[in-house]
C-alpha cells in the first residue's frame, strides 16, 4: 500500500493564514511542562504540553525538542505532546564517545517510565525514525501506531561523509560556525520555507547544534541498519514525505513500504525534510487523522488495543 487508508496521496499546506512562531512559542512557554531527567547517561531536557493520549516525538540528527514548536502548538489541543533534546554533549554531560543507537532507545523509555506514561504513540523524524523503528519492534505493547516523518530503515553516509563525520568528532564549536553553513542550508533547504514568515528561516538556521554532536549522530546513523526487524513491525505506520526532500530519496521510503507489514504512505506537496517548520498545518491534519481511529474520534476515552494509563 502506497498511500494510508482516507488519506489523500498529496497533500499541500492548507489556505488559512499559518500559525506565527512566535504564537507557538508564548503559547508553549505559557502551558507546557519543562523539566530534565537525568538518564544515566545524559541530562535530558524534555517538556509535556496538552492533553490526550501521549504522543512521543523522537528529534532529528542531534536535535532538540524545540523543533517541533509548531507542531505541537497545532496538536497539543488533541495529544499529549512529549518532547526532548537527543544528547549533545556540553550542559547536558553527555558523553558522546560512548554514545549508540541502543543507548537512544533506552533514553526515550527511560523518559516515558519516568513520566509514568506505560503507552504512547510515537513521531520519528529523520534519523529519529529509527530509534521510533527500534522501539516499535522491541516493545510492540507499548507503541500502537507510528508516524515516520522523513523516515528510513538504512542510510549509509557517502565515503566523503564518513570521513568528514570522522575528523568532526573532535571540531569544536555549533554547525552554524562552519563555513558556508547558511549557503549550503539556503541551496538545499530554502524553497519549502517561502511560504512560511522569514522568521521561521530564521530560526531554523540558529542552528546551534554542536559539531561534535552531530558528527558522532551521523556515525551512529551511517552504522544502523534496521531492515531485518521490518518485517517483525505489526503496528500501524504511516510515512510521511515530502516531495522535493533532498536528503531522504524516494528508494528509503521503498525499503519502508516493502518491509514494514502495515505501513501507508503520505507525500506533501511543496515540501522538503522539515514540514514540522515549513508545512505544519498539513503535517498536523496527517498526523490527527491518522492518530484519531474511529472510537477516539467519536468520543471514546479508550483505544482499540491501547492501555493509556490514566495519568499518561
Amino acid at each position: 500500500m502506497s498511500v494510508a487508508a482516507g488519506l489523500p496521496p498529496c497533500l499541500t499546506a492548507p489556505r488559512p493564514a499559518p500559525l506565527t512562531l512566535a504564537e507557538a512559542q508564548q503559547r508553549f512557554d505559557r502551558e507546557a511542562t519543562q523539566g530534565v531527567l537525568d538518564t544515566g547517561r545524559y541530562r535530558c531536557r524534555y517538556a509535556v504540553w496538552g492533553d490526550g493520549p501521549p504522543l512521543l516525538f523522537v528529534p532529528g540528527l542531534s536535535d532538540r525538542g524545540d523543533v517541533f514548536v509548531l507542531l505541537t502548538a497545532l496538536l497539543s489541543r488533541d495529544f499529549r505532546c512529549i518532547t526532548y533534546d537527543l544528547p549533545l554533549g556540553g550542559a547536558d554531560r553527555a558523553r558522546l564517545h560512548r554514545t549508540t543507537h541502543a543507548s537512544l532507545v533506552a533514553d526515550a523509555l527511560a523518559l516515558l517510565d519516568y513520566l509514568r506514561v506505560r503507552q504512547s504513540y510515537l513521531y520519528g523524524a529523520s534519523f529519529g525514525s529509527t530509534v521510533a523503528l527500534r522501539l516499535l519492534h522491541d516493545h510492540p505493547e507499548r507503541f500502537p501506531r507510528g508516524v515516520l516523518q522523513g523516515g528510513f530503515a538504512r542510510r549509509p553516509l557517502a565515503p566523503a561523509e564518513w570521513l568528514l563525520a570522522r575528523a568532526a568528532r573532535h571540531w569544536l564549536g555549533t554547525i552554524n560556525r562552519l563555513p558556508l553553513f547558511q549557503t549550503l542550508q539556503r541551496h538545499a533547504h530554502f524553497g519549502p520555507f517561502a511560504s512560511r514568515p522569514p522568521d521561521v528561516w530564521r530560526y531554523y538556521l540558529d542552528d546551534d547544534r554542536p559539531i561534535a554532536a552531530v558528527a558522532t549522530h551521523a556515525l551512529l546513523l551511517h552504522a544502523t541498519d534496521l531492515r531485518p526487524i521490518l518485517r517483525d513491525v505489526r503496528q500501524p505506520v504511516l510515512l510521511v514525505c515530502g516531495d522535493c526532500d533532498p536528503l531522504v530519496s524516494r528508494s528509503c521510503e521503498e525499503v519502508l513500504l516493502e518491509g514494514l507489514p502495515n505501513a501507508g504512505r503520505v507525500e506533501i506537496g511543496g515540501c522538503g525534510h522539515l514540514p514540522y517548520l515549513t508545512h505544519p498545518e498539513a503535517l498536523a491534519e496527517v498526523v490527527r487523522q491518522f492518530l484519531t481511529p474511529p472510537a477516539l474520534a467519536s468520543g471514546g476515552r479508550q483505544l482499540p488495543g491501547c492501555d493509556f494509563s490514566p495519568e499518561g
